[in-house]
Formats: structure tokens, sequence, C-alpha cells
């Protein structure tokens, strides 16, 4: 079996005008992502998805002619179950053979951001491929899984302080969630106003419901500490992106100033950045975001990671249905997984693309169990919705 064809599009859907939101990324009116289609000389077709915005908006012409015209034809003729050697070639670039016999990376200078954006959107077609072919779920080929379901949270939560309850409480309602997350930081223009709003949450909620908070990576390092002292007494689970991924050493501080466990990583890219975090104490829950991170390789990577430094994963999964589904055979896999992202806002990447029904009942979603990734593509709607690049 040898990779014949590898084909990635800008996939742009709109978002009902009623299901819109505003966050520190503006108002949401598309969501976006590159989807990738590699298919095999026997005819097995694996599907994968490139993100370079942790929204769901973003450009994604670059990411997808990086896909088309470098990264693509570099993979043609080879054998698609070769995928850890297929990520370090790519990752290597030019050194590549060097670096095998080596024992050891010589990436190239721009061995981050796109580059494993696009990465991760082969590696998660490959796995899809080689399930297909086996015929067994990814999760199976990863080691097996844990458990047939698992606990998920509803991510969402951009109400002001007098609906936040209310709109929380709808997620609760529609399908038992144990668990919710709301979005904080800049969108509030202040840490005084977040705090607001989450006590309000808390109060509406009650006790018995997890509560964890989003500031995508807005605040300074003096304003979390603001915000964690304000909202001390509400409980929360989480306290997700605190500040700029790049300053992981500020992130370190943040959580030795407080007692809510520190939630990063949906913004960065491989096993080094999250070896970092863990070396610099930055954060209790690792979120590789699988489209982004580079792929399911790199996810269960970054999970041995997590569980050797005694941390947890919950990966980011406000994405498209390739990089949903990578996610959950992630967490199928993983000893360290434990929790996950169900996306609340309008999301037809997810639900649009694919025939299956994606859906959380009694507040747990269950893993798959057809071969591959576990989803049918759509292929009229990534027709239908490709823009031109």
């Amino acid at each position: 079996m040898k990779v014949k064809s590898v084909h990635a599009r800008w996939i742009q859907i709109p978002i009902e005008l009623a299901r819109q939101h505003t966050s520190d990324f503006g108002t949401l009116r598309t969501f976006d992502s590159a989807i990738l289609r590699i298919e095999t000389d026997d005819g097995v077709v694996g599907w994968g998805e490139g993100k370079n915005a942790a929204g769901s908006a973003g450009n994604y012409a670059t990411l997808v002619r990086l896909l088309n015209e470098d990264f693509g034809p570099r993979i043609i003729g080879r054998d698609p179950a070769d995928i850890a050697f297929i990520w370090e070639d790519l990752y290597n670039g030019v050194r590549s053979q060097k670096a095998a016999m080596a024992g050891h990376a010589m990436p190239e200078m721009a061995r981050r951001g796109l580059t494993v954006a696009a990465i991760s959107a082969i590696d998660i077609a490959l796995w899809d491929i080689l399930g297909k072919a086996d015929g067994k779920p990814v999760w199976k080929l990863l080691g097996g899984r844990k458990a047939e379901r698992m606990q998920a949270y509803a991510s969402g939560g951009w109400a002001g302080a007098e609906k936040i309850g209310e709109q929380l409480q709808s997620y609760i309602d529609t399908a038992g969630f144990r668990a919710v997350k709301m979005r904080v930081g800049a969108m509030d223009g202040s840490p005084h106003v977040s705090a607001t709003r989450v006590k309000a949450a808390r109060q509406a909620l009650g006790p018995d419901i997890e509560l964890a908070v989003d500031a995508h990576g807005t605040y300074t390092v003096a304003e979390a500490k603001r915000f964690a002292h304000l909202a001390a007494d509400c409980d929360l689970a989480w306290f997700e992106e605190p500040i700029i991924a790049d300053d992981k050493a500020g992130i370190a501080e943040v959580r030795a100033a407080m007692s809510v466990p520190v939630a990063t990583g949906e913004s960065e890219a491989t096993r080094y950045a999250f070896r970092d975090l863990a070396v610099l104490r930055a954060a209790d829950i690792f979120q590789p975001d699988p489209a982004f991170c580079g792929g399911i390789t790199e996810a269960m990577r970054i999970g041995t990671l997590a569980s050797a430094f005694n941390l947890r994963l919950a990966p980011h999964l406000w994405a498209g249905a390739p990089c949903f589904f990578a996610g959950l055979h992630v967490c199928a896999a993983s000893p360290a997984s434990f929790t996950v992202e169900f996306s609340l806002g309008a999301n037809p990447m997810i639900h649009d693309i694919v025939e299956e029904t994606v859906q959380a009942r009694d507040g747990m979603i269950e893993f798959p169990e057809k071969p591959g990734l576990g989803f049918t593509m759509k292929e009229a709607v990534l027709q239908k919705y490709a823009r031109d690049t």
C-alpha cells in the first residue's frame, strides 16, 4: 500500500446568525479549517485536519498550499504505515536521513507553527488509513482503550453576568453534563468583570457542577493573579491559558500563586514545548490540539509526558471532525486523559461534514467503534464550502 494522492482544502462553513458568539476573537461568523484527503493506491482514503487558529476562524490559504505543494508531494509513494518515520522526516526536512541515523532530531529552522500544523493533518489522515486498512479503530492500534466512554465537559460560556448561569445551565440540560467551561479574559475588559461573571455562574450552578474558565491567553501575569484572587471562592476546576503561551515562566508564576489547577497547551506544538511546561512546573493539565501539536502521534507522546510528570491530559478539541475524532482516540488510549472537550458553540465543522451524529449522553462521550477515525465524510459538503486558495 502506497500513498497515491494528497489534497488539502480550506473549508469555510457559515455559522447561522442566531448561533454566532462574540469573544476576544471577535464575532465568529464562519468555521474554518484545512481538511486533508489522502488516498492510497488501493483506494483507502484517510482524512486529516490542520489548524493555524485557536478559535474557529482563520486564514488557511498558506497552510493548504504548504500541504498541497510541499509536504504532500514528499509523501507520495510512501508506505502510509510508516507514520512515526514520516512524522520525523517532515519535521527534520533536508536532514531527515542524518537525524534518523544519529538518533536525535535535527529540525529545520521553521520547525513549529504551520510546519507542525501540516504534519498534524498528514499524521491524522495516515492513522485513519492504517485503521481502515486493518479494520480496527485507531485506539486499538494505539494500545487499546481504557473505557467505552469518557466524561465530557461542555465548552462555551460567553454570556454576561446576568445570563451566564442560564447559558451554562442550558448545556447541562442538553446532555446531562456535569462539567462546563466558560470564557474570561480580554473579552471582559478587566479581571473584575470576569470574576463577577464567574461568581454569577457558580451561584447559578451550585457546588456540584465542575466549573472551569478559559482566558485564551489574554491576561498579563498580574491580571491573571488578580482574577484568581477575585474568583478564589468559586472552586474552579481549572484556569485555562491564563496568559500568553510564549511566557512559560509567567504561567509557572501564575500557577505558584494560586491553588486552582492550570490547564494549557492548545497553542503549543510538539512534545518539546510540553516538556518545557512540565519541567517549569507551569501546568497541571496538558491540552494539546491534535490538528496543531503534531497529530495523533505527537499527542500520544505528550500524553506520555503528562503521565511521567504526574499531570493530566485533556486535548483541545474545538475543531472539525478529523481533529475531534483524533482527540477521542487519544483520550481512549492515553493513561493521563480524564475528560473530553465538547463544543457547545456553533460547530458545523464537526456536525455538518460527517454522516455520524456526534453527541454526548449523560455527560459522556462514547469512543468510536468503526475502523480508522470512525466517521464517514460528506465529500459533497466539503465541495460546497471549499474556498479557492
